[in-house]
């Protein structure tokens, strides 16, 4: 299976890993770290010297309960270090739901859309129509696209979660999400999937999802999944009153699980640990198909 993106067609024969690139000051895990473009830079350095295959760069926080952010505002933090992201010779990606951030992002030569609304978001009184968001991607010949299930939007969805079955529920709404971006003209290798670990989820849908993530693979696209820091594992790992950054090991775990269960691209803060963890993975299966 391949990935393609603007610049870059994507092997996935061996699961990738996303290292996030947080530019907020208020990020669930680690806003604020990155002071600058110039922070920002040497953090992407870092990841990608850690084993980072693709690099995603967010500019507005999607934690539950926060509040939307101006595309002016969150253009000027994300700019400065996408401009000097392209540079590093892997593919950049640029966690947004906006159309305007998207269409700029892909003219300065972003290689991916990560969306936590899949494109459905537009912003009516800026002038903009339904299908804005896919309408940008479209136009573009080549960018990948991640398409993501979130259930009500950050500033709400937490508390006022979904109901029913989520497996099935998120199966449906992908590959309608999918199939609507296929209609537009994307062509399907450039599609990624996301089920949306934490996005107006219990904990027990978040894990309903992993135990039945195969069921996803058959819309015949890659899956990308983030269980990075969030706050479900440290609920099954008893780490309720821990801080993000102390949720590493149930992080790693929920990573190696999710690429057990089909995933090829995991989108994780801690790199080099999730990395090392790949590396065991890949040495017990090869050992496993030649024994």
């Amino acid at each position: 299976m391949f990935w393609q993106t603007a610049r870059f067609r994507l092997d996935l024969a061996q699961p990738r890993v996303m290292g996030i690139v947080n530019l907020t000051p208020d990020s669930f895990s680690d806003g604020g770290r990155l002071d600058g473009p110039g922070a920002a830079l040497r953090h992407c350095e870092q990841l990608l010297a850690e084993g980072a295959d693709i690099l995603d760069l967010g500019a507005e926080s999607s934690r539950p309960g926060a509040a939307s952010l101006p595309a002016e505002q969150e253009l000027a933090r994300l700019l400065p270090v996408l401009r000097e992201a392209v540079r590093l010779g892997v593919p950049v990606s640029v966690d947004t739901y906006k159309p305007q951030v998207m269409q700029a992002a892909l003219d300065l030569g972003a290689d991916i859309v990560n969306d936590i609304w899949a494109l459905r978001w537009y912003d009516a009184a800026a002038g903009e129509v339904p299908g804005a968001a896919r309408a940008a991607v479209a136009r573009h010949p080549a960018c990948g696209v991640c398409l993501m299930h979130m259930h009500g939007e950050p500033a709400t969805m937490q508390r006022e979660p979904m109901q029913g079955e989520a497996p099935a529920l998120v199966r449906a709404f992908l590959a309608e999400a999918a199939a609507a971006l296929r209609a537009a003209g994307v062509a399907g290798e450039r599609i990624a999937l996301d089920p949306g670990i934490g996005f107006g989820k219990t904990v027990e849908q978040n894990f309903a999802l992993l135990a039945r993530q195969r069921e996803l693979l058959d819309l015949g696209h890659p899956l990308l999944v983030g269980w990075s820091r969030k706050s479900s594992l440290a609920a099954a790992a008893g780490m309720r009153d821990s801080a993000p950054a102390a949720r590493v090991l149930p992080s790693v775990a929920a990573a190696l699980l999710a690429v057990e269960r089909g995933a090829r691209i995991v989108r994780v803060h801690d790199v080099r640990e999730t990395v090392a963890a790949l590396r065991v993975w890949r040495a017990a299966s090869s050992f496993h198909s030649n024994s």
